[in-house]
């Protein structure tokens, strides 16, 4: 390692690895401390000090650009990645490549934590981040051995400094833009080593999701340690990871910072958090808290007060300020705080109208002030789970919500917007917020954000309990996924529909939301309020008639009755099934791939296999046990490979031979590692090679054309299945374009018919739209009851229809079919209730 590359970095940032250290794991590449050395240098300007703009991506490129950056003293303004839009006004506040009038002391520029749409910027020194980083690594016990990820973002103050005191203490740091959520960060973490993973309360509600405590943990035996900031987490959850993480020897620090401390003031000493869950401890090495006294504040209360050499050099509103020099000994945080008895420090709440909302700073004065500007009134109340918008009228409602969007950088449910006629003011004509206030208190109580449906609010506790019932999981809770309670395309019919009755429109990734979060987003939280006290009154928002569907329940509903209508000869509308393939894909793709981990993956795969083939097994098994009209080979779904080359009895059940062995097929290829990894980067990449793979063994089968039992063998319609899976993995217009023109150039010629080719087209296509359609609710329950017994509906229509057609009832073979498929599917239902109950009698009984 050269000397002259290291010697400014070492000044500088402390960076203690050895020549030969791991600095950075980038993929499969570990990039030494003498090769990132030898980097920077080379990336090293040669001009005067600079003001430098960086994008901060978790990319060797980024990591070297900032460091070179920092060490040839350019003071560096860094940006989340992609987001010059929304942080275009720092641009042109602080031109990039500024030169004149930077303070010599400079080098660190980041927005407090989540924008509040001003220039307003933290200026920190270079020993602020060096005492900072140093700090944190004297807590954690950070030494040259241990291994970081990058977890969070790098523009955020909190994942910033994870890269900063590793490289203060000659660690390495792996870099990659994968999420917690996803299997390919834990197999990606599991190969490097790490030791240390950072996280904020929502990364700990995604560790949940993907049972990170029995799942993930057991195979990580190098980590030692979690930390948690970024916001407070309910005391029981930090018992809970305690007691869980202690049990393997591994730490978890509760922290506490602001990026106007650079990152961290105060840490919790494990020993103590399963003791003081609800505290943020003590103060950092090398910093000091203490309460100050604050007029109204209980006894004992006060504002959290700190000092220490990470106290930011102050803020910086214009290009000038960054001339100016540190101007703060010590920082008033803000936050109401006391000392417990065990000498530990107890945030209490803020004191002042900063508020942090999913742990973005948000300045509710700059806000209203922006929305006032714009020409509109509102009144915020902010709470730690969302950004409440009191809007007076509803004119331009979409376009408040838009911009208060980009004054925070709050999405989706986070914003919460509600009409009144008018906004509520004191008798002196101040603006009076506690009737605002009582309204939020009111309807997280109810667990609405507005108006309720027509049913009456929807709680997470309804979400929860009709997961406890449809899924048979009787230990949901608020938290649960319907994807992690193992949700299929069967229980998805019912849950969808009766979500949908209630909610309204559901989003489209609501599979995989918990239960808590798909209550919030329901309708409701853009509704009017209720009873807000001296707003007058409540615009009440009109609800759409209707309920709306999912695209995939209605093909499937709608699929089932073509069969049926076909075989029975009153229409000849065949491709019914083909479609139920793709749809089947399609669902494959949505739940059961969606499913966090290789081996939960493979034994949802393999569950919806058995979903189908047990049922078929035992119906089918007691037909040919009772009769003559199916061998046992078909019960077993072996047809396709033990049966005839002409059409006979045997070959009724195609449809369901094919989507088991399918299942099966991928299950085994899912189990591949690499197979596996490559599906979670690259779902949409993946299933477009099936698709190709699956279509290649079709035309080599069979030509363009199939014959009479080719179209119903396993491996030649495969590619149905694989084409569903690729509408839903579409994510991109043109993803969505290629999907539909392989789906119109697979079909054609393949049946040797126009129509059926045509339904089958149509079917894709409205995959691929995804939207739902909005039915009278007694249509959209009915089309709901279809589709969860279309298994049923077509395992028994063979036995039914055939009597009444050649009676020339072919009209009431048809309801006859789907009425014995409808009531077979819920003795099904019944009797797996039965079942489930069964074992859990068994399970708990007494030994």
């Amino acid at each position: 390692m050269s000397t002259p590359a290291l010697a400014p970095l070492a000044e500088h940032w402390l960076l203690g690895g050895a020549a030969d250290d791991a600095a950075l794991v980038v993929g499969d590449r570990t990039i030494t401390y003498g090769g990132l050395a030898d980097r920077v240098a080379a990336a090293r300007g040669t001009g005067p000090r600079r003001l430098t703009l960086l994008e901060a991506t978790p990319t060797l490129e980024f990591v070297v650009a900032y460091l070179a950056a920092l060490a040839d003293g350019d003071p560096v303004l860094l940006m989340a990645p992609g987001d010059r839009e929304r942080h275009g006004h720092l641009a042109a506040a602080y031109p990039p490549g500024s030169t004149e009038g930077l303070h010599e002391d400079l080098a660190l520029l980041l927005s407090t934590s989540g924008s509040t749409g001003s220039p307003k910027l933290v200026r920190l020194s270079r020993d602020n981040v060096a005492s900072n980083a140093r700090s944190i690594a004297d807590y954690l016990a950070l030494r040259p051995g241990d291994v970081g990820i990058t977890a969070l973002p790098l523009h955020y103050c909190y994942g910033l400094s994870v890269l900063h005191s590793h490289l203060a203490a000659g660690a390495t740091v792996v870099l990659t833009d994968l999420s917690v959520a996803d299997a390919c960060f834990w197999d990606l973490a599991e190969r490097a080593g790490v030791t240390g993973v950072a996280g904020v309360p929502h990364t700990f509600a995604l560790l949940d999701a993907v049972d990170f405590r029995a799942g993930v943990l057991p195979r990580l035996t190098s980590l030692r340690y979690l930390t948690q900031a970024g916001g407070r987490m309910a005391p029981d959850r930090v018992r809970s990871y305690v007691g869980d993480l202690g049990a393997r020897g591994v730490d978890l620090f509760v922290m506490y910072g602001q990026t106007e401390a650079t990152a961290r003031m105060a840490y919790l000493p494990p020993h103590l958090a399963l003791e003081h869950p609800d505290t943020i401890g003590v103060a950092i090495p090398g910093g000091a808290l203490r309460v100050d006294p604050v007029d109204g504040a209980p006894d004992g209360c006060g504002e959290l007060v700190y000092t220490g050499p990470n106290v930011m050099m102050g803020y910086a509103e214009c290009l000038a300020d960054l001339a100016r020099g540190s101007e703060l000994a010590e920082l008033r945080t803000g936050d109401l705080a006391r000392v417990t008895d065990a000498g530990l420090f107890q945030v209490l709440g803020r004191r002042d109208r900063h508020a942090k909302v999913l742990g973005h700073r948000v300045d509710l004065d700059r806000v209203e002030s922006a929305v006032a500007d714009a020409g509109r009134s509102v009144r915020l109340v902010a709470r730690p789970e969302a950004l409440w918008v009191f809007l007076a009228g509803a004119r331009g409602r979409a376009r408040v919500r838009d911009l208060v969007a980009r004054c925070t950088g709050l999405r989706g449910t986070a914003l919460r917007v509600v009409v009144l006629d008018e906004l509520p003011v004191t008798t002196s004509g101040k603006p009076d917020d506690a009737p605002l206030r009582a309204h939020v208190e009111r309807a997280e109580a109810l667990g609405t954000a507005g108006t309720a449906s027509a049913d009456g609010p929807v709680t997470a506790e309804d979400v929860r309990d009709l997961y406890a019932v449809a899924l048979g999981r009787p230990d949901a809770t608020v938290e649960s996924t319907f994807v992690a309670l193992g949700g299929d395309s069967l229980s998805y019919v019912e849950i969808s529909t009766r979500l949908g009755e209630r909610l309204g429109p559901l989003p489209s990734g609501w599979p995989s939301m918990s239960a808590a979060a798909l209550a919030a987003a329901g309708g409701p939280a853009a509704g009017a309020a209720t009873g807000v006290a001296g707003g007058g009154p409540e615009r009440a928002r009109r609800r759409p008639r209707g309920v709306p569907v999912d695209v995939s329940v209605l093909l499937r509903a709608l699929a089932i009755v073509l069969v049926v209508v076909a075989h029975a000869d009153v229409l000849q509308v065949q491709g019914g099934a083909h479609v139920l393939l793709a749809v089947a894909g399609f669902n494959l793709a949505r739940f059961q791939l969606a499913v966090p981990g290789r081996a939960e993956r493979v034994r949802a795969v393999l569950g919806g296999a058995r979903a189908i083939a047990l049922p078929t097994a035992v119906f089918v098994g007691v037909l040919a046990l009772v009769g003559d009209q199916y061998r046992w080979s078909t019960a077993l779904l072996l047809n396709g490979l033990v049966g005839a080359d002409t059409w006979d009895d045997q070959w009724q059940l195609w449809f369901l031979e094919a989507l088991v062995w399918s299942y099966v097929a991928l299950a085994l290829l899912l189990a591949v590692p690499a197979i596996s990894r490559a599906q979670r980067a690259a779902p949409f990449g993946t299933a477009l090679l099936v698709l190709a793979l699956a279509l290649g063994v079709r035309f080599w089968w069979t030509g363009v054309e199939a014959g009479a039992t080719e179209r119903y063998t396993p491996g030649v319609v495969a590619w149905c299945l694989a084409l569903g899976a690729c509408a839903a993995f579409a994510r991109h217009a043109w993803q969505r374009w290629l999907v539909a023109l392989l789906a119109v150039a697979a079909t054609i010629g393949f049946f040797g018919d126009p129509r059926r080719e045509a339904i089958v087209v149509a079917g894709v296509l409205l995959l691929i739209a995804g939207r739902p359609v909005r039915l009278p609710r007694r249509v959209a329950a009915a089309l709901g009851a279809l589709a969860a017994a279309s298994l049923w509906i077509y395992l028994t229509h063979w036995q039914v229809y055939p009597p009444l057609e050649d009676a020339g009832h072919p009209v009431w073979a048809v309801v006859a079919s789907l009425a014995v498929g409808l009531a077979a599917a819920a003795l099904a239902a019944r009797g797996g209730t039965v079942l489930r109950a069964a074992r859990r009698r068994l399970r708990f009984a007494p030994q």
